[in-house]
């Protein structure tokens, strides 16, 4: 029982060594003739080869620390809703200004629609609208309520 004990662990520590030896094997970069550059584990014979090292490079420190993203990610934040809340006031004011000029037009309409005489400035002289006049209007406020204010 004892030599099958050590026989397992000189097995073990032998394939151990090897399997690091061979994580270790050297590269070697060598041109051929026709100019075409060669990565092998073994040197070319009759070749002239460089061993290369092939050491891994560490991965790149991170340039913040995580306070600092936290501050960026808050900044970040702080500005889409300073953006968010400007595009929110511009709406509110386009829709207070359509609002606006919806109950201005079916004023419009209202007037155009009961009154038979409607007068209307037009430089600087006062004048009546005739019939065809005043149903072109009214077609036209009834279109702009239709497609603006529904």
């Amino acid at each position: 029982m004892r030599q099958l004990t050590l026989a397992t662990a000189l097995f073990t520590g032998l394939i151990t060594g090897l399997s690091a030896s061979v994580f270790a094997a050297p590269v070697y970069k060598w041109v051929d003739e026709k100019g075409v550059t060669h990565f092998t584990a073994e040197p070319p014979a009759g070749q002239n080869s460089q061993e290369v090292n092939i050491k891994v490079a560490p991965g790149k420190p991170s340039t913040t620390n995580s306070a600092e993203a936290i501050k960026e990610a808050q900044s970040n934040d702080d500005k889409q809703k300073a953006i968010d809340d400007k595009v929110k006031a511009d709406v509110a004011k386009k829709e207070k200004e359509r609002a606006e000029y919806c109950q201005q037009t079916r004023e419009n309409l209202a007037q155009l629609r009961n009154n038979p005489r409607v007068r209307v400035e037009e430089n600087g002289e006062q004048r009546f609208l005739s019939d065809d006049e005043r149903q072109q209007r009214i077609s036209q406020a009834e279109g702009n309520i239709k497609e603006v204010c529904e």
